[in-house]
């Protein structure tokens, strides 16, 4: 039996997993990078739709690519790398994908004499005219530079040609910010030097300006590049705090290189400029704000030829980007490219049939921009009988034909016909309202508003009510505005739980009756209060009745004060709906088996947990509590449980402090001493009349915990033998301070410090 291999099954399972994740997230990074580390262990044949499948969905990750084509080129599969590099070099403008494709090309032409070395050279400017300008391209300069001086010369011609090509790469070189600008510029002085002495010193002298604004300029860059991070792949963005950041980044480089910091002619600047964009887009690919700067960019430049090939990449990196898609048509018909902006707004169309509403709006004023009237009347016309059609595209047409067309008749009936489909639309109507106040049509306003409030439902013709009201306002009578007005109050009051009180006249309605845009019949401090009153009226009666079943008709008071201290200062404000709110009320549960407490607090004391919520057997509880320390038990008999938010803690530890905790030993387990009785303390909460140990004000406060247990401290260390009940402890610090020093090094001692009474403040301790 042949053994079996494990890893090959676990490569196979860890795949087989990372394919099912890309297949519910196409674009999860950590599964891109499984698929393509294995990719590397497999045979290319096995690679190859591996790596095909990453590539559609990361088409600018260059190190994707580059192990695709060394795959490739570890078995000298050559037609495939020339397709690979055709496919990929000028869309990632990243230098360790290049040199790779130099290697390439210097393996294919190194043995071919010649004419092999003048395809290497064509190579390496091909390669340096796109990514020269690239921080990390210093090598490649090098490794160009150390080519031209490997090239035999035969003849004194030949070598005078490779002289001066060494000088001017050397020249291209040192004027370019890259991480080895320094030592490009001291091996050129030492190339010139070793030409000629006295060649070099004019070279060198005209060639130190260029190069120290270079080196300068590099040491500015490299604050702006450090932020980037290569290694990212292009992902639709998703609002992640690390995508935001680099989006930052490159503007921010963006924004540099543009500036032209090292003062270049505009040609070597814009060339610059376009490398950083197309640099910026092998991460950003998915952002169509990048592509949009980019194409306009070129569009401003006056390269209106290189704007389109960037939009037309732009729709092929992202086709459902509606945005991308009007701006290159803007584009296109701002040039006077009607034809070709017209096949773009017909690809928003699409056929016709499931069209947006914008598309078919904005297709409408394309046609009567630049085809006429009549052009965009029979679009319409078409487009109005398509069941996808919204109101908008009504309402849309109607103010062109009365705006631009200078048709009110026409887009009164464009109108009309809407309203046999969209009545029920609030929005429509208040449009119609809108453009029959404009032809000043007062009787068809009234006709439309009765017509539209017969037909909606109560709740969702609240807006149409407001403006029929402010209609009124403008255009009616005293009579026909009180009219309306309490006809809106009847509808209106059926929607809610108001009702009658909704039916009500308050000072509200003058306010909103005798105002005029931002001017109001009273100040801001009476409009506050009116709103005040308002939100109070519409809840006060709903927490009334919830009140009085909870905790009886004390808490209305609390309500209304509740409800005053926490309104906003300003009455537009939306507040909250506090007719959700619950008072807290903390509720004892009395239990049978532990009977109540009567602490000086006044709780009655709960009983639950002593009361086996583990579920326990009840002979093995009982043994648990027979082991339980007697003042373990008197403690938790008097811890309170309630029902809602997590009480105040400073209010449990006083319930806790106020227990009457057995003082003494006892002769069976789980009975107890008779308990010190302390002064009763009483605190009214919520509106019940029930004795709480809350004392009025914050008198258990951190400092005087703090002072009290070092004060307990030092009482506690002056004597182990005496109780604090027969000797009082002394007040003075330093009398404690001596105590404490005569006493360093005996032996020591055990005790518990009480804090006696939470309303007294007075601290008491005992020693054991």
């Amino acid at each position: 039996m042949a053994p079996v291999d494990n890893g090959a099954q676990s490569e196979t399972k860890d795949q087989a997993t990372t394919s099912t994740t890309a297949a519910t997230d196409p674009y999860n990074v950590e599964a891109a990078e499984i698929l393509a580390s294995s990719a590397q262990r497999m045979p290319i044949a096995q690679a190859a739709p591996i790596y095909e499948q990453i590539l559609s969905l990361f088409p600018t990750a260059s190190k994707f690519w580059k192990q695709y084509a060394e795959a490739h080129m570890a078995v000298n599969n050559d037609d495939a790398i020339k397709q690979i590099f055709s496919r990929c070099l000028l869309n990632c403008l990243h230098v360790p994908l290049w040199r790779c494709y130099i290697r390439f090309i210097r393996k294919v032409n190194e043995k071919k004499g010649a004419e092999g070395q003048d395809e290497i050279r064509k190579a390496f400017d091909f390669m340096l005219g796109y990514v020269g300008a690239d921080m990390a391209s210093g090598p490649v300069w090098m490794e160009y530079i150390t080519f031209l001086k490997s090239l035999p010369a035969q003849t004194a011609q030949e070598e005078s040609i490779r002289m001066t090509a060494i000088r001017k790469t050397y020249q291209k070189a040192i004027i370019t910010p890259t991480h080895h600008v320094e030592q490009l510029w001291r091996e050129y002085e030492h190339f010139e030097n070793s030409v000629s002495r006295q060649l070099a010193k004019g070279l060198i002298s005209e060639y130190q300006p260029k190069y120290n604004s270079a080196r300068a300029v590099y040491r500015e860059q490299k604050k702006y590049v450090d932020e980037i991070d290569y290694n990212m792949l292009a992902v639709p963005p998703t609002g992640c705090f690390k995508e935001e950041q680099q989006w930052m980044a490159w503007k921010r480089f963006l924004m540099f290189e543009k500036g032209n910091p090292q003062r270049i002619d505009s040609t070597s600047s814009n060339k610059r400029i376009i490398f950083t964009h197309e640099q910026c887009l092998m991460y950003l690919y998915h952002y169509p704000d990048v592509w949009y700067d980019y194409a306009t960019w070129h569009a401003k430049s006056g390269s209106i030829d290189a704007a389109i090939k960037v939009f037309q990449r732009a729709l092929k990196a992202l086709p459902d980007s509606e945005t991308l898609k009007y701006a290159y048509a803007e584009l296109e018909e701002s040039r006077g490219a009607i034809q070709p902006a017209r096949k773009i707004y017909e690809s928003l169309l699409g056929d016709g049939v499931s069209a947006t509403a914008l598309a078919h709006i904005q297709f409408i004023r394309f046609l009567r921009r630049n085809e006429g009237v009549e052009a965009a009347r029979k679009y319409f016309l078409d487009a109005r009988k398509s069941p996808d059609c919204s109101y908008h595209v009504f309402v849309a047409y109607a103010l062109i034909a009365f705006c631009l067309d200078k048709d009110p008749k026409f887009a009164h009936s464009i109108f009309e016909a809407g309203l046999k489909r969209f009545m029920h639309e609030p929005v429509y109507i208040l449009e119609y309202a809108d453009f029959l106040s404009r032809l000043n049509d007062e009787k068809n306003i009234r006709a439309l508003f009765e017509r539209a409030l017969s037909s909606l439902p109560p709740e969702e013709s609240v807006e149409v009510w407001k403006r029929y009201i402010q209609f009124e306002q403008t255009y009616g009578d005293l009579a026909s505005m009180l009219k309306v007005e309490q006809r809106r109050k009847e509808a209106l009051s059926r929607t809610g739980e108001e009702g009658a009180s909704a039916l009500e006249s308050s000072l509200q309605d003058i306010v909103s009756r005798y105002s005029f845009m931002d001017l109001w019949p009273c100040s801001s401090k009476d409009l506050d209060h009116l709103a005040r009153q308002e939100l109070l009226a519409k809840n006060i009666s709903k927490k009334a009745e919830k009140s009085a079943v909870c905790n009886g008709p004390a808490t209305l008071d609390k309500i209304a004060a509740v409800l005053a201290s926490n309104l906003n200062v300003f009455g537009k404000v939306i507040y909250p709906d506090t007719s959700q709110s619950v008072i807290y009320d903390p509720r004892q549960k009395l239990e049978a088996g532990i009977p109540p407490s009567t602490t000086a607090s006044g709780f009655k004391a709960a009983s639950n947990p002593l009361s086996n919520p583990t579920g326990l057997a009840p002979n093995v509880f009982d043994e648990m509590l027979k082991a339980t320390p007697p003042a373990l038990i008197s403690f938790l008999a008097n811890l309170p449980i309630v029902e809602g938010p997590t009480p105040n803690v400073d209010i449990v530890l006083s319930i806790c402090l106020q227990s009457d905790l057995p003082a003494g030993k006892t002769g069976k387990s789980g009975a107890t001493q008779n308990p010190m009785s302390s002064g009763p303390a009483t605190s009214d909460l919520s509106g019940s009349s029930r004795s709480r140990p809350v004392p009025s004000g914050s008198s258990f406060k951190t400092r005087d915990r703090q002072s009290g247990k070092r004060k307990d401290r030092d009482r506690q260390e002056e004597d182990e033998t005496v109780s604090v009940h027969s000797q009082p402890l002394p007040r003075d610090v330093f009398r404690i301070r001596q105590i404490q020093k005569s006493r360093a090094g005996t032996t020591s001692q055990t005790g518990s410090v009480s804090y006696g009474s939470a309303l007294s403040g007075d601290m008491s301790g005992s020693t054991s």
